[in-house]
C-alpha cells in the first residue's frame, strides 16, 4: 500500500497520496469521509495537464497538511520552472488553499485542474463494493459545484465552492491563469459535506459547533485538552513522546455525536471512526486517570442505547451493552446492523467494570445512583442472555447468521478462536475473558449495591456468584498439563486449547487463583507469546499462528496495556515492567504513535516492530496505552478518598514524575525512578 496522508477532526477525515491527490480506492479508505459516507473520491490536481509530485509534506498538526509540490517527475536534477502549495485542513468542513508559483523571469499562462468526484460510497462499501441504489446528480454554476445523492430518505451533498474564477463541469473545475514573474495565483477551495435528516434539516448544523469551525478555534480547543492533563516529566525520551502524541491523538479523535450531540472519542482511522462499546469502554479505563472528564458522555451514551428488545438482526438483547453505532446508508436501509449493532459479549461487563471504576477515581455517587437501573439490566443480561447453556458462564453465538458477528469477543475476526491445532470450535462459545469480565463486574457491582444503592442483600448475592465462577472457572478452564487456563469453551464444554494472550485479560479481572498465578505470568513471557516488542495474540507453535494475521499473531498495543495491569494487580512489577518497556521501545518506530496492531516477528528476526499493513492509525485504545503503562510504572490505585502511589520504574527509565493527578483527592503528585544505583536515565 503506498504512502497515505490522514487528517482528522472527530470523524471527519480526509486520506490522500503524498500529493494531496484522491483517486478512488475499494479496498482503503481513501478520500473525505464523514458519518460514515464518502463524499469525496476524486481530487486529483494537474497543472499543464500533468500530474505533480511531492517535495515535502507538513503533517504535523492532525487536522491540517501542507503539501510542496513540483510537476513532473523528479529526476536528480530538479529545475521546475514553477511550484505548488497545497495548504488544506478539516474544520467541520473541507477547506484547501491552492497556490501555484511561478519561478521564472517571465509571465506564464497555465492551466490547473481539479478533479472531482463523488460516489458517496458507505464506509462498509469500501471493501465490498456494491451497485449504488441511489442517484446521483451534479449541478454546476461559475463558482460551485454540487453532487447530490439521494436514496429516498437518505440525502447527502458534496458542495464544492472557490474563491477564484473558473469553468465548472461536472467532473471538476478548470483554472487558467496568467502568473506575472515570481509571482503567484492562489485559490481557496472550500467543501462541505452535508448530512440531512428525515425532515430535510442539514444534521450537522443542528449540532453545537454547527458543523464548522476555524483553525484557531480547532487549535485552542486541543490545546485546552492537553493542558488539563497532568504534566509528565521524565528521562525517558520515549514515554515522553508518546504520552505527548496520545494527549494530541485523543483531542484529534473526538467528535460530535449526531445522536446526543456529546462530545465522545472515535474508536480510530479509518475503519471506525464512532462509537463502539467494547473499544471506547477500555479507551476510557486507560484515560481515566489523566482526563476524567472524558468519560461520562460514554458511559451516558451506552447507558441510554442500553438493549431493551430482543431483535436477531441486531443481536439485541434487554441489558446489552452496544458493540457498534453507525449512521451511514447501509445501516439506515438495515443492509448492516449497525443501528446500533449489539454484537459483543463483552460490552456489557466491561460497562459495569467502567462505572465502578469512574467512581472509584472521582467520587461521582451521583452518576452510580442514576444509573443504578442501567448495571441491574447489565447484570440480569450476564445471567440470562448472556448465558446461553445455562451453566453459569458467558456465552455468545450471533443471533444473526448472515450479517453478524461470529466471534463476539475482542478477537472478533472469523478465524480469532481456535484450537492449539488450528480448527475451530463450534458454538456457542465461552472464551476466558468473558469470565473474568463477568466475575469483576459482579464483585465491583456488589461494591456498588452496598455503597450506594443501600441494597447489601443483593451485594452479598453478588459476591456468592462471583466467588462460584472463580472456583467453577478454575476447574473448568485450566488445563493442567500446559500449566494455562484455556481460550475458551466449546458447545460441549470442552477446553479450546490455544495459547493466546487472553490470560493477560484473566489476571487483570482478578479471576486467577494465587496459587496459578506465577505459572500465566510464565507463559505470557516466555518466548512463545512475547516476541520482544510484546505479548502476541497467539502463540508462534499453534496451529493458526501468523505474524501478520490480525488476531492470530499479531501484537495489539491495547492488549499489552490490559496485560501489564493484571502483571501489576498480582505483584508482578518487574514482569509489567518489560511489557512497559517493550511497548515504549516500540513507539520510537512509531513517532510515539502505537498503531492498532504490528507483526509478531521476534525482536531479533527483525530489530523493529512491523506495522500491520491496514493497522488504524491512530485507534483510541492505542492511543490510550502509554497512559495506563504510565499509571502501572507509578503505581497509581485509588482507596477511598487516596491515590496510593507504588511506583516500580523499569530499569534504565530514570526518573518518572506526573504532577497535578486529577480524582476526588484533588490534585496529586507522583514520582518514581528506577530502581537499583547502577541504573542511569535513558536518553532514548
Amino acid at each position: 500500500m503506498k504512502e497515505l496522508v490522514s487528517i482528522l477532526d472527530g470523524n471527519t477525515f480526509l486520506v490522500s497520496d503524498r500529493r494531496g491527490d484522491i483517486e478512488p480506492s475499494y479496498d482503503f479508505p481513501t478520500g473525505l469521509f464523514s458519518f460514515d459516507t464518502r463524499f469525496l473520491s476524486s481530487w486529483v490536481l494537474t497543472l499543464d495537464g500533468e500530474r505533480l509530485h511531492a517535495l515535502s509534506v507538513d503533517d504535523t498538526e492532525s487536522y491540517r497538511t501542507k503539501f510542496f509540490l513540483a510537476p513532473g517527475e523528479p529526476t536528480h536534477y530538479l529545475d521546475a520552472k514553477a511550484s505548488v502549495i497545497r495548504s488544506r485542513a478539516i474544520v467541520g468542513s473541507f477547506e484547501e488553499e491552492l497556490t501555484v508559483l511561478n519561478h521564472t523571469g517571465a509571465e506564464v499562462e497555465c492551466t490547473v485542474r481539479i478533479e472531482i468526484g463523488a460516489d458517496f460510497a458507505d464506509l462498509f462499501e469500501i471493501k465490498h463494493p456494491q451497485q449504488k441504489r441511489g442517484r446521483t446528480t451534479v449541478s454546476v454554476s461559475a463558482d460551485e459545484l454540487r453532487l447530490t445523492y439521494r436514496r429516498e430518505a437518505f440525502h447527502r451533498e458534496t458542495v464544492v465552492k472557490t474563491s477564484a474564477p473558473a469553468q465548472v463541469d461536472a467532473t471538476g473545475m478548470t483554472f487558467r491563469i496568467r502568473i506575472a514573474r515570481n509571482s503567484r495565483w492562489t485559490t481557496r477551495l472550500h467543501v462541505s459535506s452535508v448530512v440531512y435528516g428525515a425532515r430535510g434539516e442539514d444534521i450537522r448544523a443542528t449540532l453545537p459547533y454547527g458543523g464548522s469551525r476555524s483553525a484557531d478555534a480547532i487549535r485552542a480547543e486541543q490545546q485546552e485538552l492537553i493542558n488539563r492533563a497532568p504534566k509528565l516529566g521524565c528521562d525517558c525520551q520515549p514515554l515522553a513522546g508518546a504520552y505527548r502524541r496520545s494527549l494530541n491523538d485523543l483531542a484529534a479523535l473526538r467528535y460530535e455525536s449526531i445522536a446526543l450531540g456529546v462530545r465522545l472519542i472515535a474508536a480510530g482511522l479509518p475503519w471506525f471512526m464512532t462509537l463502539f462499546g467494547r473499544d471506547s469502554i477500555i479507551t476510557s479505563l486507560q484515560v481515566l486517570p489523566f482526563l476524567p472528564e472524558l468519560v461520562p458522555p460514554t458511559i451516558l451514551m451506552l447507558a441510554g442505547l442500553q438493549g431493551h428488545r430482543v431483535d436477531d438482526f441486531r443481536d439485541e438483547e434487554p441489558g446489552k451493552i452496544l458493540h457498534e453505532l453507525r449512521y451511514g446508508e447501509t445501516a439506515g436501509f438495515e443492509e448492516q446492523p449497525h443501528s446500533p449493532y449489539y454484537g459483543s459479549a463483552d460490552s456489557t461487563p466491561l460497562f459495569i467494570i467502567l462505572i465502578d471504576e469512574y467512581e472509584r477515581w472521582t467520587g461521582d455517587a451521583a452518576l452510580v445512583r442514576r444509573l443504578e437501573p442501567q448495571v441491574r439490566a447489565a447484570l440480569e443480561w450476564i445471567d440470562t442472555y448472556g448465558d446461553l447453556l445455562g451453566t453459569g458462564y458467558l456465552w455468545y453465538q450471533t443471533r444473526n447468521p448472515e450479517t453478524g458477528l461470529q466471534n463476539q469477543c475482542w478477537k472478533d475476526s472469523w478465524d480469532g478462536i481456535s484450537y492449539a491445532d488450528g480448527q475451530l470450535p463450534s458454538f456457542p462459545r465461552a472464551t476466558c475473558e468473558l469470565q473474568g469480565y463477568a466475575y469483576d463486574a459482579k464483585v465491583r457491582a456488589a461494591r456498588l449495591a452496598r455503597t450506594f444503592w443501600n441494597d447489601p442483600e443483593y451485594a452479598d448475592k453478588l459476591e456468592r456468584e462471583a466467588a462460584d465462577l472463580k472456583h467453577r472457572f478454575d476447574r473448568d478452564f485450566w488445563i493442567a498439563d500446559r500449566g494455562y487456563y484455556a481460550l475458551a469453551l466449546d458447545a460441549d464444554g470442552r477446553q479450546v486449547d490455544a495459547l493466546t494472550s487472553n490470560i493477560g485479560h484473566l489476571l487483570w479481572s482478578g479471576i486467577v487463583d494465587e496459587s496459578r498465578a506465577a505459572n500465566v505470568v510464565e507463559h505470557l513471557l516466555g518466548p512463545r507469546l512475547f516476541s520482544g516488542w510484546g505479548v502476541r495474540t497467539l502463540a508462534e507453535d499453534e496451529g493458526r499462528y501468523n505474524p501478520i494475521g490480525y488476531h492470530v499473531g499479531t501484537v495489539w498495543p491495547f492488549d499489552n496495556s490490559i496485560i501489564a495491569w493484571g502483571l501489576w494487580r498480582y505483584g508482578f512489577r518487574d514482569e509489567a515492567g518489560i511489557i512497559c518497556d517493550a511497548m515504549l521501545a516500540a513507539s520510537e518506530f512509531f513517532d510515539g504513535r502505537l498503531p492498532e496492531a504490528f507483526a509478531g516477528y521476534a525482536h531479533d528476526l527483525t530489530e523493529y516492530p512491523v506495522e500491520y499493513p491496514t493497522a488504524c492509525s491512530p485507534q483510541a485504545w492505542s492511543t490510550g496505552t502509554p497512559l495506563l503503562l504510565l499509571r502501572v510504572i507509578l503505581g497509581l490505585e485509588p482507596q477511598g478518598e487516596h491515590l496510593i502511589i507504588d511506583p516500580a520504574v523499569p530499569p534504565g527509565m530514570g526518573r518518572v514524575e506526573l504532577l497535578d493527578i486529577p480524582g476526588r483527592w484533588g490534585m496529586v503528585d507522583a514520582l518514581g525512578r528506577s530502581r537499583g544505583p547502577e541504573d542511569q536515565p535513558r536518553d532514548g
